[in-house]
């Protein structure tokens, strides 16, 4: 049996996940949408399939067994809706959307219709991560350090915060995953967030600079940091403390501190090959490993949202089962 798979979006990111489906013996690449008609005949031509310039167009005319959604944080909405529509599988890559509506209302149906969905984020594939979770199991973090701090993205919908629903929710949401991963859910999150203009970024108005700090529900606390002002990666990680313990993590590598020198330890094997992998297998039939399906992304997205928040009205959000609409909008 083969796996028809279709993409909308045809950026640098769904090149990944092209590259790796190509690989899989069971899976063909059919159809690849995206409205510049240039980057998905493209794509399409890099895996022998059809493209197309409107997603619509795309799903009417193909017979897909799943899609794959890389669009940016805006244009999430029409495409999840469509495929939900169609009863179609579907991966996603994070955020889920630049705010809480809509992801929220993708949530709904998504646990209505009970389809097989996947949200890239990749870092819960890390094997470092998996070790990690293991030692935290007998010495549960206590406290936790978390950062993105890096460039300036170059797309320029990433700059507008109507757009990408600024740095923490469309970048700093994967060090906000790990620690509701690595920690458990976050009761409470108060942040600040500063902007300065800037002449090589004249139309930025997402902030440059932020910090959450967060109140987990096991009692642990901890605070994530994050900066777009650099011009290279400095530090993207998340750094947790437990009894006796202190571990580093970031993309690449682990670091396990038990007072007994600092072991580094690189990452093996590739985390997208790994969550790619088990989303054809859920939607085969086989066993489903999914480690982010839609409901769970939604939670670290009602996190991101609410750090968002909570810097532009400069108070504390309490999560507690809120939904992001409601931690959108209070």
């Amino acid at each position: 049996m083969t796996c028809r798979i279709g993409f909308i979006g045809a950026g640098g990111i769904a090149g990944r996940h092209i590259g790796n489906l190509s690989g899989f013996d069971d899976v063909r690449i059919v159809a690849v949408a995206d409205p510049a008609a240039d980057r998905a005949g493209e794509a399409a031509a890099r895996c022998g399939a059809r493209a197309y310039s409107d997603h619509r167009a795309m799903l009417d005319a193909e017979r897909l067994d799943a899609c794959y959604v890389c669009v940016p944080p805006f244009a999430h909405g029409a495409p999840e809706h469509d495929l939900l529509d169609r009863g179609i599988p579907f991966f996603i890559e994070k955020p889920l959307a630049a705010d809480g509506e809509v992801a929220e209302a993708i949530g709904a149906r998504v646990a209505q219709a009970r389809l097989v969905t996947a949200v890239g984020y990749h870092w819960r594939y890390l094997d470092t991560t998996e070790e990690a979770r293991e030692r935290l199991a007998a010495r549960p973090a206590r406290l936790v350090n978390g950062y993105w701090l890096d460039s300036t993205p170059p797309p320029a919908w990433w700059s507008r915060q109507d757009q990408s629903g600024g740095q923490m929710v469309e970048q700093t949401t994967h060090i906000l995953d790990l620690a509701r991963l690595l920690v458990g859910p976050v009761e409470e999150v108060f942040a600040f967030g500063g902007r300065t203009p800037r002449a090589d970024h004249p139309d930025c108005d997402v902030d440059e600079a932020s910090t959450a700090s967060l109140r987990f529900r096991s009692g642990a606390v901890g605070a994530v940091s994050s900066t777009c002002l650099l011009r290279w990666p400095h530090r993207i990680g998340l750094n947790l403390f437990s009894d006796g313990m202190a571990i580093e993590l970031t993309e690449f590598e682990i670091m396990v501190d038990v007072g007994e020198g600092r072991p580094v330890r690189g990452a093996q094997g590739d985390p997208f090959a790994r969550e790619d992998r088990d989303f054809i297998d859920a939607v085969m039939g086989r066993e489903n490993r999914i480690r982010a399906p839609y409901a769970e992304a939604l939670e670290t997205h009602r996190l991101a949202v609410a750090a968002a928040r909570s810097a532009r009205e400069r108070r504390p959000i309490a999560l507690g089962g809120a939904t992001t609409a409601e931690v959108f909008h209070g």
